[in-house]
């Protein structure tokens, strides 16, 4: 490995997208968005930038999110995002740098070859992909290499992914499309029904992070939320409690919890008195709601454990491969598919 060369693990999520560069550890992490002029079709924002712009533009710029459930949606935008990010923290360099990302295990051939080739646009001169359930259970500081399993559940902003990690694969798994976004919108929706008042993602997503629940809490939290009346068209405020919270998240979550028990039903038998010891790895922006380990705990009996970077948990686990590049074909990289190859 020559020390001009960079490799750089990349986990493109809905939301958020991270880089992490060998040797530095997390260089960037930027929301999943580009600003573009309609009119021209000009780049004008990545990331933060192109945020700030949100529902501030005149109607000629439009916000994409090119990376929709954890997969390339238009593919034009991904490279030209990526492009600008991969710049970003790899400043002047002899060598084009190799590329490790993160996708999901449901992911198609015809979304790998579209996550392969956007990246190869975007200035990469190798892409090695991986199970993001794999990195995520790498992050947490599970050896993945044991024929032992982990239970993964990553509710990312787009997705949640529940997966059974043994022996460098995902054995089961099952991606839903409730996650992060799904909360916000059923917060937006209690609000209407129960108050009449109609308020924004954002406001939504703060209030989830400051009083929202989904277990029952000693310390009752209120906030006061400002929106518009729908009866009257003007501003209103309306005071929400975390018990509030607590009911209209109840069907997202019961959404998860359902996907969860459908990949323990399909796991063999051996791997789920391992689950049982080693309990749950929960990961991803969205299992930071408060009291989502209680009540996983309380209705399967199998302990969770929330890892300690949640957002940055998968491109923590794929800094680790980073080492191990030389030994890996491109493209998909089913670890254990690879040591069946070689054996």
């Amino acid at each position: 490995m020559m020390f001009f060369e960079k490799d750089i693990a990349i986990d493109m999520g809905t939301s958020t997208t991270q880089l992490y560069v060998r040797g530095k550890g997390i260089a960037l992490r930027e929301p999943t968005l580009v600003a573009v002029d309609k009119t021209n079709g000009r780049l004008l924002k990545v990331g933060e930038d192109a945020q700030k712009m949100l529902g501030r533009t005149p109607a000629n710029i439009v916000a994409i999110h090119p990376i929709v459930n954890g997969v390339v949606s238009d593919y034009d935008m991904t490279s030209r995002m990526m492009r600008e990010l991969i710049a970003r923290v790899t400043s002047f360099s002899l060598f084009k740098p190799r590329i490790a990302v993160a996708v999901p295990s449901s992911i198609t051939g015809v979304e790998e070859r579209a996550t392969i080739d956007a990246l190869l646009e975007a200035g990469a001169r190798r892409v090695y992909l991986v199970e993001s359930a794999v990195a995520t259970a790498m992050g947490a500081g599970v050896d993945v290499s044991k024929p032992d399993g982990h239970l993964v559940v990553d509710i990312g902003g787009g997705t949640t992914e529940v997966a059974v990690v043994s022996l460098n694969g995902v054995v089961e798994c099952e991606s839903i499309k409730t996650a992060g976004g799904s909360f916000d919108d059923a917060i937006v929706k209690y609000i209407r029904r129960k108050h009449n008042v109609l308020i924004g993602a954002r406001t939504a997503e703060e209030l989830k992070l400051t009083i929202g629940c989904v277990y029952p809490r000693t310390d009752v939290g209120f906030e006061e939320v400002k929106g518009r009346c729908l009866m009257t068209g003007l501003p209103k405020s309306v005071t929400v409690s975390s018990s509030d919270l607590l009911e209209a998240l109840e069907e997202p979550v019961e959404q998860i919890l359902e996907a969860v028990h459908m990949v323990l039903e399909r796991t063999p038998p051996e791997l789920v008195a391992d689950i049982s010891e080693n309990g749950f790895i929960l990961s991803g922006g969205g299992s930071m709601l408060w009291g989502l380990d209680k009540l996983m705990e309380s209705r399967t009996g199998i302990a969770a454990t929330l890892v300690d970077d949640a957002v940055a948990c998968a491109a923590y686990g794929l800094g680790k491969l980073l080492p191990a590049l030389n030994d890996m074909p491109d493209g998909m990289i089913n670890l254990a598919r690879r040591r069946q190859m070689k054996g």
